[in-house]
């Protein structure tokens, strides 16, 4: 069972809201991540399920659930964090919590971050793509030097989100970052951030990101291996359990 949990209640009408689960190139943490410390963003809440890996993550001494939600009440900007790959089998049950949960709360506008495997090509001309649920929205993308995607597939949890809210009309964009999947660049990020920037007026100065993202990247690597290894050990003692017997 699947669940998003709330420390307190919150008045979350007209917020935006920003996700980005770890994909290629780590686009969506590393960003993500950033803005959290600099917008200095409240830890308000949760996600979680029986099905997920059975682990903590571990900030400032303090035990912390692996996706967890944070909120700037000034800014209207609602956010989410995880620090483990989401299995395939679980992505759309979370997709469609995520949405349920966004819609009945009131949330104005959905964004996501996430990284493409492209050519080196469109890495180094640092080309940004989206794809929107609306054309005003697509419109205003493209005012900021976004280039919508003609053809193609998308595919996670901001694919599925993509969908729903096209279907029931809420704005939602995606932001595409070209990246190498076998190198993790802050680039990727900064990037991303510059995008935010100009499309919600984020205002996040990026002059650290470089700096500061090869350490979250660092963590993030780190967290996400050792994330990977629980999922395949935990998998492995399962099926080397056998079928359960009854009395």
């Amino acid at each position: 069972m699947m669940e998003i949990k709330l420390l307190d209640k919150f008045n979350l009408k007209g917020f935006t809201f920003l996700e980005g689960f770890p994909g290629a190139g780590l686009v969506g943490p590393m960003a993500i991540s950033y803005i959290i410390e600099k917008q200095k963003m409240q830890y308000i809440g949760f996600i979680e399920s029986d099905d997920f890996p059975p682990l903590i993550a571990i900030h400032g001494d303090k035990p912390m659930p692996p996706i967890r939600i944070y909120m700037n009440d000034k800014m209207k900007l609602l956010t989410v964090l995880a620090e483990f790959a989401i299995p395939i089998e679980l992505t759309y049950d979370l997709s469609k919590k995520m949405y349920d949960f966004l819609n009945a709360n009131g949330i104005a506008k959905i964004v996501s971050i996430n990284g493409i495997p492209a050519s080196q090509q469109n890495i180094e001309d640092e080309v940004v793509f989206a794809i929107a649920s609306n054309d005003t929205l697509l419109r205003e993308a493209t005012k900021t030097g976004m280039k919508p995607v003609g053809e193609g597939v998308s595919t996670g949890v901001s694919a599925l989100m993509m969908l729903f809210s096209t279907q029931a009309k809420m704005a939602d964009i995606n932001i595409l970052i070209p990246v190498n999947p076998a190198i993790l660049d802050p680039k990727y990020a900064e990037l991303a951030i510059a995008s935010l920037n100009k499309l919600i007026k984020l205002n996040v100065d990026i002059e650290e990101l470089d700096k500061e993202a090869k350490n979250v990247e660092s963590k993030l690597r780190d967290l996400l291996k050792r994330s990977k290894d629980m999922q395949d050990a935990h998998k492995k003692a399962i099926d080397q359990a056998g079928p359960p017997t009854y009395a």
